[in-house]
C-alpha cells in the first residue's frame, strides 16, 4: 500500500489573480500558508478476488469494472493518462470537509498523483506535482479553477507565489522569524460556516467577469505585495493584516454574484462587532470556512458569538504532499 498526505491551505491575499485567464495577461501574486489539516490518499493493487475490478472510496463508493466507468473526474482522468491496467483500490480520507474553501480538490489531485507515481516507483518533485495538477484540472478535466491551490498542496509552507504572463510561477518562502510566525498564528481563527458550496460555480462567474473587474484584481495583487511587506517587517504591527483582510473581503465580494450570502454577511458582521480586525471566507466564496483575524484578547468574545459554529484549531506552514506509507509489496 502507498499513502500520500497532502495539506489544505489558507489563502490570505491575491486570490483571483491566480486564474490563468488573468495572470497570462497581467501577472498575479498570492500570499498564504498551508495548515496541519490534510487529505490522505491510499493506493494499492486490488487482489483479484472480487466481482469489481476497481474500488474508489471518497464521499461515495464506486465499484467499476473499467477506468472509463469511474465517475470521479480526477481519478478517471489520472488513471486513464497513466494507463493503469491492474485492478486498483483508492481511498480518500480528509481531516476537514470538502467544498469548504481550503483547496481540498487540488489536494486530492496532488495527493493522488503523488501516490500513483510512488506506486510505480517514481519520486515526484513539488514543481512536477503542481504543474501536472494544474494541467490536469484546467486542461484535461476543464474545471474553472485557479493555479494557487495545486501549488500550496505540492510545496507546502508560508509563501509568496508569483504568476507570470508566460504561464510560469515562482514560489518564494516568506522569511519570517519564528516569533513573528507565532504572532501571526496567534491572531488567526478558523470557523466552519456549516455552508458548503461548489467552488466551480462561483469561480466560473468570477472568470466571466475578469475583464470588467480589472481595478479590483490589480488592487488585490498590490495587497498581496503589501501583506508580504507587513509579514516580513518585524517593526510593523501584525494587526495591520486585519484591515487589509477586511478590504480584501470587500473587493472579493465585487468579483461575482454568489461570493457571499446574507447568512455569511451576518457571520462576518457578528465577528467584527465582537472585536475582529478582519475576516473573510476562504476559497471561491459562497460558504465553507471563514478566517478571522483578531487580537488574542478578543478570541473568547468571538468564540462566544460564534458558538453555534465549529471552530478548528490549526498550525500554519505544514509541508507539501508527502508519501507517508510506502509498502509497494503489501498489495
Amino acid at each position: 500500500m502507498i499513502m500520500s498526505r497532502t495539506p489544505f491551505r489558507i489563502s490570505l491575499f491575491g486570490g483571483g489573480t491566480d486564474y490563468p485567464a488573468w495572470y497570462r495577461e497581467y501577472g498575479g501574486a498570492v500570499v498564504g500558508t498551508t495548515i496541519n489539516k490534510y487529505c490522505y490518499i491510499s493506493f494499492r493493487k486490488l487482489p483479484p478476488f472480487f466481482e469489481h475490478r476497481h474500488r474508489v472510496v471518497y464521499s461515495k463508493i464506486e465499484l467499476p469494472q473499467t477506468v472509463e466507468e469511474i465517475e470521479h473526474p480526477a481519478v478517471r482522468n489520472i488513471l486513464r493518462e497513466h494507463e493503469v491496467c491492474d485492478g486498483i483500490e483508492i481511498q480518500h480520507y480528509g481531516d476537514l470537509p470538502a467544498k469548504s474553501g481550503l483547496g481540498s480538490s487540488s489536494s486530492f489531485t496532488v495527493g493522488l498523483l503523488n501516490a500513483l507515481r510512488a506506486h510505480k516507483g517514481w519520486v515526484s518533485s513539488p514543481e512536477w506535482l503542481a504543474k501536472e495538477a494544474i494541467r490536469m484540472e484546467q486542461d484535461v478535466i476543464r474545471e474553472a479553477v485557479g493555479s494557487q491551490d495545486q501549488i500550496w498542496a505540492a510545496y507546502g509552507g508560508t509563501n509568496f507565489i508569483t504568476f507570470h504572463p508566460g504561464g510560469n510561477f515562482d514560489v518564494s518562502p516568506l522569511v519570517i522569524p519564528k516569533e513573528r510566525l507565532q504572532e501571526l498564528q496567534s491572531h488567526m481563527m478558523l470557523f466552519f460556516t456549516r455552508f458548503s458550496r461548489i467552488a466551480e460555480t462561483v469561480a466560473s462567474r468570477k472568470i466571466e467577469n475578469l475583464s470588467s473587474r480589472k481595478k479590483q484584481l490589480h488592487t488585490m495583487r498590490q495587497m498581496a505585495e503589501e501583506a508580504k511587506e507587513i509579514l516580513q517587517s518585524p517593526g510593523r504591527p501584525i494587526r495591520e493584516i486585519g484591515p487589509l483582510l477586511r478590504e480584501a473581503w470587500c473587493l472579493k465580494k465585487e468579483l461575482a454574484d454568489g461570493v457571499t450570502t446574507p447568512a455569511v454577511d451576518e457571520i462576518h458582521a457578528t465577528v467584527m462587532r465582537a472585536g475582529a480586525l478582519g475576516a473573510k471566507l476562504l476559497g471561491a466564496g459562497g460558504g465553507g470556512f471563514m478566517l478571522v483575524f483578531a487580537e488574542p484578547s478578543t478570541h473568547d468574545a468571538i468564540r462566544e458569538t460564534l458558538k453555534h459554529l465549529i471552530e478548528v484549531s490549526f498550525s500554519i506552514g505544514s509541508p507539501g504532499s508527502r508519501i507517508v506509507i510506502y509498502e509497494p509489496n503489501g498489495m
